[in-house]
């Protein structure tokens, strides 16, 4: 079996118009996919994942590197809120253009996506960043895969966010046809590609980075955001080895539910399918399929057909491995939990009792919220560690598309 699943492939993104919300008085309709197209393609080479559509009825002084006093609950809390200030009021007053194409030298497309594409660059002027990934959006397909409210969203949630396991954004502007978000460079390439040449993490090196994740969770859900996209494919290594969650398309702001269906087919939790109305107990159900693809080296849910998939989910059996260990394995059926009133991270502790669960037993999290623990795995920066794409010119139209849409980006 890990043979067959240690071929490389690369799931679809769900996408669907921010204006579909079921109402949650209704019973739940089930999920009608518009495309055929198969949620697991296998090959020999690695293969992106497309979208498919569905229709339904940093750091700073008080919690520095260099700052080893031994920290409370309520310090982390009082930290948390003096981050949450700082992002409200980045979110009243976004950073508009600070930069144009021309300030940068392109080099070459790290990435491509149902938008656009991601262009590695060097600024023409700073010296202090060498190198950013300069993420490429065309107007008119955002318009017509009707993303603008989520493309907007990214931007803004983006260049308001700061914590050390997320992309900073560096430079956001745009021209007649394209929208551009420049972005901290992350030189070790994706989890997906880095898990697929090693067949499967070991608990050592899966709990090294799912601890990260529930760092990035605490953080954001204290903002309010939830992410919604967890997958390998959106998650990069620094060079140091530590993590760098990237791709916000799916991010949004919420105060008590959303119904949106969006997010991943092996990664969505049963509430999204079900149209029951989520929050961010969904985060944590993806990190428990991360956690499960990550040990195993494939993910938890998988089948031909997206349908068969959800069918998986809302099940809630999930088998394990025999080499999971008993922790391990007890953790994930807490996160793996389709009643929410007994999923971890949803309860009236949080993220405590994921972080105080006996897997994390020996696991310092301030001291991984500084990087101050030596990572299992340091990329080799010394070659590409991105795969390679034919370049295509970005021919920019003489009138401006979509301004009244993109006015606020």
């Amino acid at each position: 079996m890990m043979k067959k699943f240690q071929k490389y492939f690369k799931r679809n993104s769900c996408k669907v118009d921010e204006n579909i919300s079921p109402d949650p008085s209704q019973p739940a309709t089930p999920v009608e996919v518009v495309s055929s197209q198969s949620c697991f393609s296998f090959n020999k080479s690695p293969i992106k994942r497309r979208f498919l559509l569905f229709k339904s009825s940093s750091i700073n002084s008080s919690m520095g590197a260099n700052n080893s006093v031994k920290r409370s609950q309520t310090d982390i809390q009082a930290y948390l809120d003096q981050e949450k200030v700082k992002f409200l009021e980045k979110i009243e007053n976004p950073i508009r253009q600070n930069a144009t194409l021309e300030d940068f030298e392109l080099i070459r497309t790290i990435g491509t996506g149902s938008f656009g594409r991601v262009v590695l660059v060097k600024h023409r002027k700073e010296s202090i960043v060498e190198t950013i990934a300069l993420k490429v959006l065309d107007r008119q397909v955002v318009f017509k895969m009707k993303q603008v409210d989520h493309t907007l969203a990214e931007k803004k949630i983006l260049q308001a966010l700061s914590c050390p396991f997320i992309v900073k954004l560096l430079y956001t502007f745009k021209d007649n046809s394209y929208l551009y978000l420049g972005l901290e460079y992350a030189p070790g390439g994706e989890m997906f590609t880095h898990l697929r040449t090693s067949g499967r993490y070991t608990e050592e090196m899966t709990r090294f980075c799912a601890a990260q994740i529930v760092l990035a969770f605490e953080y954001l859900h204290h903002l309010g955001v939830i992410y919604r996209d967890l997958k390998p494919e959106n998650l990069l290594f620094a060079s140091d080895g530590y993590l760098k969650m990237t791709d916000f398309g799916f991010a949004k702001r919420v105060k008590d539910r959303t119904w949106t269906l969006c997010g991943t087919p092996e990664y969505l939790a049963p509430e999204i399918i079900l149209s029951r109305g989520y929050n961010k107990g969904v985060d944590y159900w993806a990190l428990g399929v991360l956690m499960y693809e990550m040990s195993a080296g494939y993910p938890p849910f998988f089948a031909d057909q997206p349908i068969q998939i959800y069918e998986k989910i809302v099940s809630g059996r999930v088998r394990f491995p025999n080499h999971f260990s008993v922790d391990l394995k007890d953790l994930l059926k807490n996160l793996l939990q389709v009643d929410l009133t007994r999923r971890f991270g949803n309860l009236k502790a949080g993220v405590k009792d994921i972080k105080e669960h006996r897997w994390f037993k020996d696991m310092d999290f301030i001291a991984m919220y500084e990087k101050q623990l030596p990572a299992p795995f340091v990329p080799r920066t010394d070659k590409e560690n991105y795969e390679m794409y034919d370049e295509q010119p970005l021919t920019v139209a003489a009138t401006e598309r979509f301004q009244k849409e993109f006015a606020d980006f």
